[in-house]
Formats: structure tokens, sequence, C-alpha cells
């Protein structure tokens, strides 16, 4: 990978010129990407799209074997081992199902699965991107609908994701670990699990014991069309805010998925049938400092760090 600094008048951000041989997208195929913050991890949007689009081609579906490609990439961990995970053919996938930002395929032997994509992983029914950067394949028994994929597979390029085998004991620890999600949430529940923490709200809203499934960019845009500072501390959100938070989440995560996720410009996320998902199309504060901010459309977006995260938003509309 190359990076390039380009002059504009907001300023420099970097362009990344990516390689690789089999991706017409724009971080394998040389041409330059923008991007003025970190690469985005999935978030519930993301990990939900996957995993409808998933669920109609592996639900019920008996797994004939499982398949661990040779990569000469960064493994992805794997838990406890790929020995003890491949044993589970001859199973069936009971449920596909979201835990915040991971993905769960649930088997009759009541052993869950959990995918955690983080930066760059994808669950997909199609061909992939690219080849070499194939972790697992999961090879049904041929079904008798034709329209329905045979194989699901586990793409990661940057090999940050994971893949865990858990007993029903261990995947109840892992629920009780996480706040609810995060679509479920009440004013009620927001209200008390907010209380116990100065942060800043935008820095709370990342906490996946507070609430399970919102990341970076969502955060961002929610506060936004809440209203609300990211710099105001959490636990001084007053009952109106609270409200107005609650309403915001639901409606910038239920339109995110509408959309079927955010592409940004490096191409990282796709969805499982391997297509750009549009809600980036939607964004109104993330990544767009120096624009002028769409809701009162006289402020310029400004960018901050927080908990080592970049920030967006708008001076004059959050307060």
């Amino acid at each position: 990978m190359n990076v390039e600094f380009v002059a504009e008048p907001r300023g420099i951000r970097f362009r990344l010129l990516c390689f690789s041989q089999n991706s017409e997208k724009n971080w394998d195929s040389g041409q330059p990407c923008f991007s003025r913050s970190a690469p985005h991890m999935p978030e519930l949007p993301e990990v939900e799209t996957m995993v409808r689009g998933i669920r109609p081609h592996c639900q019920g579906r008996r797994i004939d074997a499982i398949e661990f490609p040779p990569c000469s990439r960064k493994p992805i961990s794997v838990t406890p081992d790929r020995r003890s995970i491949s044993t589970l053919a001859g199973q069936t996938l009971t449920r596909v199902d979201r835990l915040g930002k991971r993905a769960i395929l649930e088997l009759d032997s009541r052993s869950v699965l959990v995918v955690e994509p983080r930066m760059t992983g994808l669950l997909l029914v199609t061909a992939p991107p690219t080849t070499e950067h194939l972790r697992v394949i999961w090879h049904f028994r041929p079904a008798a609908e034709p329209h329905l994929a045979d194989e699901l597979m586990f793409w990661d390029r940057r090999g940050l994701g994971t893949l865990s085998l858990l007993t029903p004991d261990q995947y109840a620890g892992l629920q009780q670990r996480l706040g609810p999600d995060a679509l479920k949430m009440t004013p009620a529940d927001w209200q008390n699990r907010l209380a116990s923490t100065g942060r800043p709200i935008k820095v709370a809203l990342l906490d996946q014991t507070i609430a399970a499934g919102i990341g970076n960019l969502y955060a961002s845009e929610i506060l936004h069309r809440a209203g609300i500072s990211p710099r105001r501390p959490a636990q001084n959100l007053s009952g109106p805010r609270i409200e107005k938070l609650n309403q915001a989440v639901r409606h910038v995560l239920t339109e995110a998925i509408r959309f079927e996720g955010s592409t940004l410009n490096d191409g990282t996320y796709r969805n499982a049938l391997n297509q750009d998902g549009s809600f980036q199309n939607h964004h109104r504060v993330y990544d767009r400092e120096g624009d002028v901010c769409p809701t009162c459309g006289q402020t310029t977006i400004r960018r901050i760090v927080q908990a080592q995260r970049s920030t967006f938003y708008c001076p004059s509309c959050q307060k």
C-alpha cells in the first residue's frame, strides 16, 4: 500500500493507493481512495445486513464440511482451534442472528459459532472480492431450491476478524458482558446506563457494555440527529435529550439497515451478495469536515478526536 498526501483548501488529507490482482474496488485497483478518517469497522447496521443476507441461505441447512482454505495472509483468530470447528460437520444451523457487532450461527447441538468481522470481515454467499483473503467456507448439503447458495464464506482482507465456538454457558456469558442491543434500548435504559459515567456522550456510546452495536461512524450521526454535542458529559443528559437520543438511535440505525449499511471510499464493507451499501449517501456529518452542515446550512462540520477516534459534528446544531 502506498500513501500520498494531497493538499486541499481545507488542509491536507491522505490518499491510499492499494493494489491487488482480482478486484475492481478502489482499495484493490490502484485507483485513489480518499478518506479523512480511519477505515470504517462494521457496526450494527452492517452486521445486521450481513445476517439478513445470509439467513435465507443458511438457516436450517445441514453442514457437510467446514473448510479453512490455505491463506498466506495474517490468520484470523479461531477459538478454540480449527480442528474443533471442523468437527461440526454433520450439524445443522438452526439460527442465524446478530449480537451487537457479531454474527451468530447456532447449531442443533446448542453450541454457537460467533463471527466478529472487526475491520474488514465479510460474510458472503456469492463470489468474494478476492480468493487470497478467503478464511472459512461452510459447505452445505445441496438445497432443492436453485436460488439458494450451497456455501457460506468468511472473507477478511486484514485478518482482524475472529471465529469462536462457544458452549451455551459461554455464549450466555458473552451476552451478559454486553449491554442491551442499541435498537432495543428505551429512554429509561439510556437514562440508567448513562447516569453513572461522566465521559463525553460520544465516548460512552462506543462502550459496548452500555449499549451493543454502535461504533464510531453511527455515534457521530446519531448525536447530530439528536442535536447533542459529542462533548457533553453523558450523565448530564436531561430527560428531553435522553428522549431525543433514543429516537435518533432508532432512526439512524433503522435507516442505515434499510440502505444496507455504509460502504465508504475504501470499499471494504459489502453485503452478503458482495454489493455496496448506500447509507453513506445519507451521512450528515461523518467524514465531512469542512463541509457546510446540511441541517442548519450555515456552520461547517468540525472534526475533533475523542478516545483516539475521529468525531464529526456541527457546533451550531449540537449543544
